[in-house]
């Protein structure tokens, strides 16, 4: 019989507040020794989708890298085509129409991107405005942004494992079966499966949400 899922309210809290402060004292600490941005805002809701639901796409490794990178490349893409890549940030000289296209091009190139890849991802969302705005704009800067993305990542992955719960090494096995051409499942199969999801536990087989469990 396959293991019950834990429903215990106070044990994904307990691993949501370790993980989450596991990875921001990492980060903080290679900021601290490097003088670099290895923290910034949008690590923060990242970080939260790997530690609460580690078994979903947008937060497995593939949906984080992905779209953190897009997000990058799109904002400093529009910061070079409106001419604001050596300009002070928009908490410095306020808000433009430059620095306006420059936001909204960058966020609805990420967004036009990430659908076409198949790589949902939200926080990307606060990536590409953070450099779009100015706040983290150099080549260095962005080069380190990507480098935290990568390192929080990995330090979520290793703590969720440590604990328990299962965040795939790359793509979500949801992804993958979609990308193979499985049958879909069942409304309640897909139910057991979100379940098993959100608590971290390991996803069951088709054939273990099908068969009945055995009694005695």
């Amino acid at each position: 019989m396959p293991a019950e899922i834990d429903q215990t309210p106070s044990r994904p809290a307990a691993r949501a507040f370790g993980g989450s402060a596991v990875a921001v004292v990492v980060a903080g600490t290679v900021a601290l020794l490097t003088r670099q941005p290895w923290l910034f805002p949008s690590l923060g809701p990242a970080i939260m989708l790997h530690v609460e639901q580690p078994g979903k796409p947008e937060s497995s490794p593939r949906n984080t890298v992905i779209g953190h990178l897009v997000a990058l490349l799109a904002a400093y893409a529009l910061l070079v085509v409106t001419g604001l890549a050596d300009h002070p940030s928009a908490l410095q000289e306020g808000v433009s129409g430059l620095r306006i296209v420059a936001a909204a091009g960058s966020l609805a190139v990420t967004a036009a991107v990430l659908v076409l890849l198949n790589a949902a991802h939200p926080p990307a969302g606060a990536t590409t405005l953070i450099v779009s705005l100015g706040l983290l704009h150099t080549p260095t800067q962005l080069v380190t942004a990507f480098a935290a993305v990568l390192l929080v990542t990995l330090v979520d992955l290793l703590f969720n494992r440590a604990t328990g719960r299962q965040m795939p090494l790359w793509r979500a096995p949801r992804e993958r079966e979609e990308r193979s051409g499985a049958e879909p499942r069942s409304r309640e199969q897909k139910g057991i499966r979100e379940r098993e999801e959100r608590s971290g536990a390991e996803p069951r087989s088709r054939e273990q949400m099908t068969t009945p469990a055995k009694e005695g």
